[in-house]
């Protein structure tokens, strides 16, 4: 009997409860919380780089203080990887400082495994240029490259790279100034300039739009590039309602790229160096004309040459590779030239091409093209006079912008940047 009854309270046990039950328990029963320990500050630099008295010390009597050459955050990097030999590579302007900044490195690497510091010394003309492959020739484990943006992905190079815009202080108030004292209120403007000035373009067009100035202010965007940030061969399409655009940079360069895609604009630029608000105008009809003549005069070519600019990473061997293709199913020859500079001289030693496309700098074909015996195109001139895209009236400035063509280095089919390069 006593069996018999444990059998039978063992079973009324095991008997599911009922809906009432597994509610009031289910209410009363917390769910755990799954909490992530996440390491304390994991990418903040230390204070052993930043609190460094010598350091600060150094930098601030060796570099100028307007620049910002992001000293801590560097150290911080070649600490994390514990680099023993780095490349730093910058623009001409900047080579001044390289071996400074090249010694504070070495003196304060804080794990002290930092032995050789490289300077690249070839021309660097944007972040197009970056020499990633240079630098793993000569076994550097890290390279920094100074006074660009990242335009190359970092997926894509061989070695790991550091970008440091080397943001300028500039007169804000002054530029503001200069700017109501040219502009009438009410007057909707754009505010663009190079990497160096983005956060002086950020800070002018917040006081630009205040109540104080009354000069409304917006800063538009390329994407993928920062807003307002302008290459030399990329820049944002602004409002067709658009009046004015200001630009903040020592120079035109990038100011052109910026007047070619919007000429119907007023453009003023500003030079944060000598202080002067300038009116600048671009001869748009004009490039235009010549530019689209040479793609005439292309249409009848047999042989081109491709040109795959090899300064860097400025040619991209994906746009070498649907070149080729688009040539051969118009039942044109051609061949890969590989060049790290364009000349009219060089050109010339190989009279076979009939015509020539560069894959390098779209400014190449667009400020120097007439200068050359045979037509020289861009990518995008390439596929005009194949008839595979119309002409525009509006010159695409577009090379690192999303969602344009085919001859754009972050279409769909380029970003890749791999290309098999054979005999035709």
């Amino acid at each position: 009997q006593n069996h018999t009854l444990r059998r039978i309270i063992n079973t009324t046990m095991s008997k599911e409860p009922d809906t009432a039950t597994q509610t009031m328990k289910a209410a009363t029963t917390k769910k755990p919380i799954r909490r992530i320990r996440r390491r304390a500050n994991a990418n903040q630099i230390p204070d052993s780089i930043t609190k460094n008295v010598d350091l600060i010390k150094a930098i601030s009597s060796t570099l100028p203080p307007d620049y910002e050459f992001e000293i801590f955050k560097t150290l911080w990097k070649i600490d994390q990887l514990e680099c023993k030999h780095i490349a730093l590579q910058m623009p001409e302007g900047l080579l001044i400082y390289a071996t400074v900044i090249g010694d504070i490195l070495k003196r304060f690497c804080v794990k002290g495994t930092l032995t050789t510091v490289s300077v690249l010394g070839d021309v660097t003309y944007g972040a197009c240029c970056i020499d990633d492959l240079g630098a793993r020739a000569l076994g550097a484990d890290l390279l920094v490259h100074y006074g660009h943006s990242c335009l190359v992905p970092m997926t894509s190079t061989v070695v790991p790279c550091l970008y440091v815009f080397v943001e300028i202080r500039i007169d804000v108030q002054h530029f503001c100034e200069c700017v109501c004292a040219t502009i009438e209120e009410d007057v909707p403007m754009e505010l663009m300039g190079t990497v160096q000035f983005r956060s002086a373009v950020a800070e002018a067009a917040k006081l630009l739009s205040s109540e104080k100035y009354n000069r409304p202010c917006t800063i538009p965007q390329a994407k993928p590039l920062s807003p307002g940030e302008v290459l030399g061969c990329t820049a944002p399409t602004l409002p067709s309602d658009a009046k004015v655009m200001l630009f903040i940079a020592d120079g035109r360069f990038h100011l052109e790229a910026a007047m070619i895609a919007n000429p119907q604009v007023r453009a003023l630029r500003y030079d944060p160096y000598s202080k002067v608000l300038t009116e600048e105008g671009y001869e748009t009809d004009k490039m235009k004309d010549i530019r689209h003549r040479a793609i005439e005069k292309s249409r009848t070519a047999k042989t081109f040459g491709i040109v795959l600019g090899t300064l860097g990473r400025q040619g991209n061997p994906a746009i070498v590779t649907g070149i080729r293709k688009k040539l051969r199913e118009h039942g044109k020859r051609s061949f890969v030239l590989l060049l790290s500079e364009i000349f009219p001289r060089k050109l010339d030693m190989l009279p076979q091409a009939d015509a020539w496309v560069q894959v390098a700098c779209p400014r190449l074909s667009i400020d120097w093209g007439h200068f050359f015996k045979k037509p020289v195109l861009s990518p995008y001139e390439l596929e005009v006079c194949l008839g595979n895209t119309e002409w525009k009236q509006t010159y695409p400035m577009d090379f690192y912008s999303n969602g344009s063509g085919e001859w754009t280095n972050y279409h769909e089919k380029n970003k890749g940047r791999v290309a098999t390069i054979g005999s035709d």
